[in-house]
């Protein structure tokens, strides 16, 4: 495949793919990477992220393009989507990372003592809140617990309860309901 040409197919996109995969092909990734990272770059830059970001999440698509060449299906999606459902994901990993707060802005020491009203009012939220949850129909308030105080997911409640996965979930959404009613 010649590199000025710029009818490339899928297919030579997955040819190229498999080259790094199986030889390390170097003459393969430049074709993939000029081909696709101004692609990328554009694409993330068109999506919100400032051209920095943009540039260095191209970079570390195509570093995992070349190291990840392994993982890539032909059968379950193009190349170009591959490449671009990375890139995606990448911005996702890096909006979440630059949300994240850094040790220096975690505060040090004792917290400041709530004032009384703020202390008067989470006690009595609180107790609301344990009388909303005894309130609720018992299938509802297991579900509740479990996914709650015993910090299980869905899948783990319905494999514990045997009950479908749809049922947990359906329950869930009943008790949470009804809990945003009673805390009104």
């Amino acid at each position: 495949m010649k590199t000025e040409d710029k009818d490339e197919t899928n297919e030579d996109w997955v040819a190229c793919i498999a080259r790094i995969r199986d030889h390390q092909d170097r003459a393969a990734f430049a074709v993939l990477f000029q081909h696709f990272a101004p692609r990328v770059k554009a694409f993330l830059m068109r999506s919100g992220t400032d051209a920095a970001l943009a540039e260095e999440c191209a970079q570390d698509v195509m570093a995992t393009l070349w190291q990840k060449a392994h993982l890539f299906d032909p059968a379950r999606a193009s190349a170009a989507t591959w490449i671009f459902t990375i890139a995606r994901n990448r911005k996702i990993d890096a909006l979440r990372k630059q949300q994240r707060p850094e040790p220096e802005d975690l505060p040090w020491g004792p917290e400041a003592e709530p004032d009384q009203a703020d202390a008067l009012a989470l006690q009595q939220e609180t107790a609301q809140l344990g009388a909303a949850i005894a309130a609720l129909p018992d299938k509802q308030r297991v579900l509740i617990e479990k996914a709650y105080f015993g910090d299980l997911s869905h899948s783990e409640i319905a494999d514990e309860t045997g009950l479908p996965l749809g049922t947990i979930k359906s329950r869930i959404r009943l008790a949470l309901d009804r809990l945003r009613h009673a805390m009104k």
